[in-house]
């Protein structure tokens, strides 16, 4: 059913919710979200939405997920995402979408054109949001078949230099396109929001306006986020967040009032219809939000229950200056039968448990909250970034400089590492800074850890009174001869205490990790709760990542001119280049990964 007309029909005692959901990387991590979408279902929104990756990048997952959501009762709105589609695609995609019966998209423009004059237009007919809307709604073949939203900006456009003013009439144009309904940016500005409203409305524009909130998970994540989009943090917010930054429960408990909040004193002073809870992939918290508003539906589900009633849930943290993805497992409520798996018998990994905080680029491939978590499909890139920090690398040497320019907090960004180097790398500073200075440019790195309080400023994460522990990794890009040594060190001199993964832009892996082998390398104790492990390597997640970080180099070579020697040189690089990711399982020993490295008994560096 459209959603304008399940608007126009929602009669109920309080406003209507809907979810937004993202397809997770890996296999195993789209099946978990099946179940969890399942769950959620029994909450009764009133729709779900399904992201798009930048540039089509999700096309596949994001249609199957779809399909699954509308085939299971759930109307379901897709976003579609028009720059650098493909000549076809769209049309392609509105039609997979009709088959499925998906009958609501959210017009994106998406990732602005890549490079600017540089950029090739992959389809002309496609540079903005209202193209796309006003496409849709002049073809005899879909104009009928879909009800159409589009995004706004309370806080304005994180791309755009331009003023309220021209927002508003940028939001006018989508809606004379023929858009439907309004689906918001991320807020936390209440009061701005409010007036906001009261200026579109002011502008001429009736349609439905749909505030989209994203329940806080962990002080980093949220850092991250309203970064990205631009968002507006009021100065009472940073007050009251800055005492329990460290401790991520009550983090995450602060999230679930805030939204509380926020969505009671929306729905007193203006005239939204419903909400929309951008879930992240995750649970307890959208369950918790709902049944404190008195929205759940009457009593939850058993399984939905346990979860809600769960009040020390897992935590983690950003532990890498990368941030590609926003992904982290653990389990600490459980219903249901255990069954045996990979993991074996006895491991508390079934999906129906797990709640989970974003935790850097490593999670758990199994996550349901495996991937990337951006709200409108960006990568995060812009032409404008990239030669300001960057410049013009001509030559190995001049990206050896940008990463240790980084490195040096000197630059602030890298395109795999969005923000300044974290304390926490700073701690392994010089042995960073000396496999730099090698060429093996370093972009995710964490000290080991033994023990250390799970409030320590730098290194602590979840509830207090607990204590964290980790093994200590690198992850570089090298060259093939580098990761020769490098394997043949690793059996002669390793002993079983050191493990990797090497991969290149071909589709080449190397590794010593079995099949089916796992490494955990971040975990804490804390009282009162099975250990929580955070942070795992294995082969299915370094691939997604190693693929993902390969077109980064390719993304990055397109910002300047076709054949210019800055162009040359980082696809020489994508296509030569391995990236490497190793860790020392001797936690005890700060020093062991960087002894092994440096040795000077035949040493790699």
């Amino acid at each position: 059913m459209k959603l304008s007309d399940k608007i126009a029909q929602h009669a109920g005692e309080h406003p209507f919710f809907t979810f937004e959901f993202f397809p997770p990387k890996t296999d195993l991590g789209f099946e978990n979200l099946l179940s969890r979408v399942t769950r959620l279902a029994a909450l009764h929104p009133l729709a779900v939405s399904v992201t798009w990756g930048a540039g089509g990048s999700t096309k596949e997952r994001s249609l199957d997920l779809a399909s699954f959501t509308q085939s299971n009762g759930m109307d379901t709105i897709l976003h579609l995402t028009c720059t650098n589609m493909m000549q076809g695609t769209v049309d392609e995609a509105l039609r997979e979408a009709k088959a499925r019966g998906v009958e609501n998209i959210l017009a994106l423009r998406g990732d602005p054109p890549r490079g600017e004059e540089y950029w090739i237009p992959t389809d002309s007919r496609f540079s903005h949001a209202t193209d796309l809307v006003r496409y849709i709604r002049s073809s005899p073949e879909f104009s009928s078949e879909f009800c159409i939203g589009v995004a706004a900006y309370p806080d304005g456009h994180a791309d755009h230099e331009t003023g309220e003013v021209d927002e508003l009439e940028y939001l006018k144009q989508k809606i004379n396109a023929g858009a439907d309904f309004i689906f918001t940016q991320l807020f936390y500005d209440v009061n701005n929001f409010i007036e906001w409203v009261k200026k579109v409305r002011q502008k001429g524009i009736t349609v439905p306006i749909i505030p989209s909130i994203m329940p806080l998970q962990t002080y980093a994540s949220f850092l991250r986020m309203t970064k990205l989009a631009g968002t507006r943090v009021p100065p009472s917010l940073m007050e009251d967040l800055m005492p329990i930054r460290h401790d991520d429960q009550l983090v995450k408990d602060y999230g679930v009032d805030l939204a509380i909040r926020m969505i009671r004193k929306i729905a007193a002073e203006s005239d939204i219809p419903g909400v929309h809870l951008s879930t992240l992939n995750l649970e307890v918290s959208v369950i918790r939000i709902l049944e404190e508003l008195g929205w759940a539906g009457g009593p939850l589900h058993p399984t939905n229950r346990l979860i809600a009633d769960t009040t020390q849930e897992s935590a983690s943290r950003v532990i890498t200056p990368h941030c590609a993805t926003d992904s982290a497992a653990t389990i600490l409520a459980m219903s249901g039968p255990q069954t045996e798996g990979e993991a074996g018998k006895g491991e508390l990994n079934n999906a129906v448990g797990w709640d989970d905080f974003p935790n850097g680029r490593f999670g758990d491939f199994k996550s349901p909250a495996y991937g990337n978590t951006d709200q409108w499909g960006s990568t995060g890139l812009s032409r404008k970034q990239t030669l300001e920090q960057w410049g013009n690398p001509k030559t190995v040497d001049d990206l050896t400089q940008i990463f240790l320019l980084h490195l040096q907090s000197k630059i602030a960004t890298t395109p795999f590492s969005p923000t300044p180097l974290s304390p926490e790398s700073l701690m392994i500073f010089p042995h960073l800074e000396k496999l730099t200075r090698r060429g093996w440019w370093t972009i995710c790195s964490q000290p080991a850890v033994n023990g250390a309080p799970s409030t320590d400023e730098v290194l602590g994460w979840g509830p207090g009174d607990g204590y964290v522990y980790q093994k200590c990794f690198v992850e570089f890009f090298a060259e093939r001869e580098d990761v020769d040594k490098l394997e043949q060190k690793v059996a002669e001199a390793g002993n079983g205490w050191v493990h990797y993964f090497a991969g290149n832009v071909q589709g080449e892996c190397r590794t010593n990790v079995s099949e089916d082998g796992r490494n955990a390398v971040t975990w804490g104790v804390f009282p009162g709760q099975e250990v929580v492990q955070t942070t795992i390597i294995e082969k299915e997640s370094f691939i997604t990542w190693k693929d993902e970080a390969f077109s980064i180099w390719a993304e990055w070579a397109s910002f300047y001119p076709p054949d210019s020697p800055e162009r040359q040189l980082l696809e020489g690089i994508r296509n030569r280049r391995w990236l490497v990711s190793i860790v020392h399982h001797d936690y005890i020993d700060p020093d062991a990964l960087w002894t092994f490295l440096f040795s000077k008994e035949e040493p790699l560096v």
